[in-house]
């Protein structure tokens, strides 16, 4: 049937798959996890290189550096602002709903805490060693270990120089799109055996952790999801259309992306898609290139709001009543823990043990609380980062007149929007 070639029903039919297998089967279900890991571990090898070489060609083909600083400054302050709400609406909706009162710690098993609180110990915390992590030792080096922010500190300083040179950079920045080119076909061809991957992060989730973790901390996961969907609908609903686009045509034009984060629980694994796609809405290669690097680093919207509401849950769990100048304290602390929190399984997990080891007024321990339930909410905080990021890159078009809907492909033509600019 010509409908199962489609790559949006074959991702929506291997996680209804992956589901009933892992409810079925589960000892079955949670040993395919190592399909999963493959197809993200192909994914995260072309990230680094792909990231690097579209900074680059956007920063180095713009030529004006004034321009590119305007726009690299927007971004920023943006991802800050938008960010920061996403934290204050977590704790005020977690104060109001009050998932965690009640529930019954004396019974928690910390052994599964150690690994996470291990690596948060491990990890340098501060702005100043922030700041050097950002730096690489060497630029091979940065590509080869993909972690995300030295990747794009090296690519921005690359671009800037290409860019100042002028014409004479011209050749590189050339030969450097062919190379893009390549990987994006590579890319291509990786997300072919995408609704496998789905399939088999959806069986091992099921599987491993059972339908029934879904029940038994659902208060706190429906307020999660439910803060996320308002986030979206009303805050970036209302970005969007303040910017003349619609975020529900937004969302269903970037519906393969969602799905695809939907089954493998990372942001990352549209990243290269999801770049594709906004070029073809009408986004500039250059807002792009600059944009959505740093958007998955610095504007973690649905990572915000998970880690607002799990400390605070985690508080309430344990009887302690918070004021309103030390939960204020911790939406400072995790305003700076949130940022650089890659999009991959897990991370907001780790995020979430510094952030408490900086704040010793919840125990670190309570994350144990979460384990059975995380890899559920990791879904939503994944999907609402890759909206909010999508979000991100459009305004910023906009708002710099790099917007431009003639060049969308037939495939969206349905979804043209009015070639407005607002001021941001």
């Amino acid at each position: 049937m010509r409908i199962f070639k489609n790559l949006t029903v074959q991702v929506v039919t291997g996680i209804i798959l992956g589901i009933m297998v892992g409810a079925l089967f589960p000892e079955f279900g949670a040993s395919l996890k190592i399909l999963a890991d493959i197809f993200i571990r192909l994914i995260k090898m072309l990230i680094a290189p792909i990231i690097f070489l579209t900074v680059v060609i956007g920063i180095g083909s713009m030529g004006n550096l004034k321009k590119i600083g305007k726009i690299g400054g927007k971004a920023l302050l943006y991802f800050e602002i938008v960010s920061t709400v996403a934290l204050a609406i977590g704790i005020i909706v977690v104060n109001l709903v009050q998932p965690g009162s009640g529930l019954n710690t004396n019974n928690l098993e910390t052994e599964e805490v150690s690994q996470y609180t291990t690596q948060a110990s491990e990890t340098e915390q501060g702005f100043g060693a922030f700041i050097l992590n950002i730096i690489p030792e060497n630029v091979v080096g940065a590509l080869a270990s993909g972690e995300l922010l030295p990747v794009l500190f090296s690519a921005v300083l690359f671009g800037l120089a290409a860019a100042s040179i002028g014409e004479r950079a011209k050749p590189v920045i050339s030969f450097f799109e062919v190379v893009a080119d390549i990987f994006f076909k590579i890319v291509n061809m990786v997300m072919k055996i995408s609704p496998i991957a789905a399939f088999a992060a959806m069986a091992y989730t099921i599987g491993n952790f059972g339908l029934g973790s879904l029940v038994s901390l659902g208060k706190l996961m429906g307020s999660v999801y439910l803060t996320m969907f308002l986030f979206i609908v009303i805050v970036l609903g209302s970005i969007a259309k303040y910017y003349g686009f619609n975020i529900f045509k937004f969302m269903a034009y970037i519906k393969e992306e969602i799905l695809l984060v939907l089954g493998t629980s990372s942001s990352e694994s549209a990243l290269p898609a999801m770049m594709r796609k906004l070029e073809n809405y009408g986004c500039s290669k250059q807002v792009v290139g600059l944009v959505i690097p740093t958007g998955y680093s610095f504007n973690l919207d649905g990572t915000s709001i998970y880690l607002s509401m799990a400390a605070i849950f985690i508080a309430q769990a344990y009887g302690i009543d918070l004021t309103i100048w030390q939960e204020l304290t911790l939406l400072g602390i995790l305003m700076l823990t949130s940022k650089g929190a890659a999009g991959v399984t897990g991370s907001g997990f780790i995020t979430l043990a510094a952030t408490l080891a900086a704040f010793p007024m919840i125990p670190v321990e309570g994350i144990a609380l979460l384990i059975g339930v995380d890899r559920f909410m990791s879904e939503a905080r994944a999907i609402t980062n890759l909206i909010g990021n999508g979000v991100a890159t459009v305004v910023v078009s906009k708002s710099e007149n790099e917007f431009n809907p003639n060049q969308n492909t037939q495939e969206n033509e349905h979804l043209k929007e009015q070639p407005n600019s607002v001021p941001l």
